[in-house]
């Protein structure tokens, strides 16, 4: 399973709001995403994203995909 952890990297790098993520977006990666998007990105686990948005937030937040995604595998049914 997947967990977005967005708000957690975004903690960690002391940005609080999505004003503050969209402004670190414009001055460090050049990109601009909607406020509409910015708040679905802090609101929920997006369930498609493009790779130009992903390299984006890397580059604003420096991290890597790895940083904003966590992987927990599922459990497994003994037997099955």
């Amino acid at each position: 399973m997947l967990v977005w952890m967005l708000r957690k990297v975004m903690a960690e790098r002391g940005v609080w709001t999505g004003a503050a993520l969209a402004r670190l977006l414009k001055e460090k990666a050049n990109y601009s995403l909607s406020p509409a998007s910015i708040s679905a990105l802090l609101t929920s686990q997006p369930k498609q994203m493009k790779t130009e948005t992903l390299d984006a937030l890397c580059t604003a937040l420096e991290c890597t995909p790895n940083d904003l995604w966590a992987y927990t595998p599922p459990n497994r049914v003994e037997g099955a």
